[in-house]
């Protein structure tokens, strides 16, 4: 014996027949709250706020920031540079030869 019942009813309706509570309006108010806690961090979000808050305090100025990088930027650089004119020591020198040259 096979028996099928139709229920035709809105979601609350059927919470009120089982005697389930109304969750309903605690749950437009913690939406409302979330919203508003989204709204609140939203100003956080803001670029300057950001780099003001990720920058230390002495470095608050993008001249101060910009002035730092050419810094260690032209810092880098200069020691790059320095001990790259030779690696053997002999190259360069006439009358040397390497061991690529002497091999042939």
């Amino acid at each position: 014996m096979k028996v099928t019942v139709d229920i035709d009813c809105t979601p609350e309706e059927l919470r009120t027949f089982f005697g389930l509570p109304d969750v309903q309006p605690m749950q437009q108010a913690m939406m409302k709250e979330i919203e508003d806690r989204m709204k609140a961090n939203l100003a956080a979000m803001d670029p300057e706020t950001m780099v003001n808050t990720w920058l230390p305090q002495g470095m608050q100025s993008w001249d101060q920031m910009q002035k730092a990088f050419w810094g260690q930027f032209n810092a880098t650089g200069q020691s790059g540079h320095s001990g790259h004119a030779s690696h053997s020591g002999q190259a360069g020198k006439p009358g040397k030869k390497s061991d690529k040259d002497q091999a042939d």
